[in-house]
């Protein structure tokens, strides 16, 4: 025993001195990771960097000068593009934060009640009609957005914010619902049968049970509900063409003529400007949209 003990004593530092230091190996691969990790973080967000150094140049440096730092900082095109169309900037953005916080209300209330009947009430074709549901997420807009516009059109709404709004108070948004479903259907229906003892009806389960559990998830389809209204192009373009009722994605869209040319440095500008409320919402709200996405069974 005492000279195994002395061999393996002596093997330890032959080891170390032929093979590398497990710690040091490591740290090494760690460092090597992180490097990466930031190159290619860099090369993703070169381009928004991009943007908003060339929101800072005239038009003949934007595309002569690449390098980040602008040569000379031109903080004209700022007030230039708030108002160089028929209405101040500041309109649009009023626009599109009307339309985005009815859309955000609308797909919390209607997507919720409706992962509540999916998953809380007992009801003839309830599968058959969650199967349709699903299926309505590989539909695409584009088959849909004609037969819309007819009838919007009909009903007198084209230049109103009702198309872009009150279809989202009819849960409208299959993703949503689907989300929903997965984060209710981990909530214990104990709950439900202890506050039906205390003489709960279905609606009060469904708002003082149901809906403070599952904030999580109303977080991450709030937050998805606003990027994807606020980055809306096609359907904002359909319905509104009144200077007035411009949102932000339209009006961006009008910097570019291809008559008189395109106004680079004002149209940074305000796509910088647009962007500041989503890296807002974002920076706020990517825990909960982590932990909703995680608790609902979404990888």
């Amino acid at each position: 025993m005492p000279t195994n003990t002395a061999t393996a004593t002596h093997a330890a530092p032959v080891a170390e001195r032929h093979g590398m230091d497990p710690v040091l190996k490591r740290r090494i691969v760690a460092v090597v990771k992180h490097v990466i990790l930031l190159a290619v973080g860099f090369v993703m967000i070169f381009p928004l960097l991009w943007m908003v150094s060339s929101s800072l140049k005239d038009d003949a440096d934007i595309f002569r000068n690449i390098n980040l730092i602008p040569t000379d900082w031109d903080w004209a095109n700022y007030k230039e593009g708030w108002g160089a169309q028929s209405y101040p900037f500041g309109r649009y953005l009023l626009n599109s934060l009307i339309i985005t916080v009815g859309a955000i209300i609308g797909n919390m209330l209607s997507c919720s009640m409706a992962a509540y009947g999916f998953t809380r009430l007992k009801w003839r074709g309830q599968n058959v009609a969650f199967g349709y549901m699903l299926m309505t997420l590989m539909m695409p807009i584009y088959v849909m957005i004609i037969p819309q516009y007819i009838m919007w059109s009909k009903l007198g709404f084209l230049n109103t914010f009702v198309p872009l709004i009150l279809p989202k108070f009819l849960a409208t948004e299959p993703f949503f619902v689907f989300l929903m479903v997965q984060f209710f259907r981990g909530i214990p229906r104990s709950l439900d049968e202890a506050a039906k003892v205390d003489g709960a009806g279905p609606f009060r389960i469904y708002w003082q049970i149901l809906m403070p559990n599952a904030l999580p998830s109303l977080a991450t389809c709030g937050i998805f509900s606003f990027i994807w209204t606020w980055n809306d192009f096609f359907s904002q373009l359909l319905y509104l063409t009144k200077p007035q009722n411009l949102t932000v994605a339209v009006a961006l869209r009008n910097f570019a003529d291809a008559t008189s040319g395109t106004s680079w440095g004002p149209l940074f500008a305000m796509s910088t400007v647009s962007l500041i409320p989503v890296f807002i919402v974002f920076l706020f709200g990517q825990r909960y949209l982590i932990e909703g996405s995680v608790t609902s069974g979404l990888k």
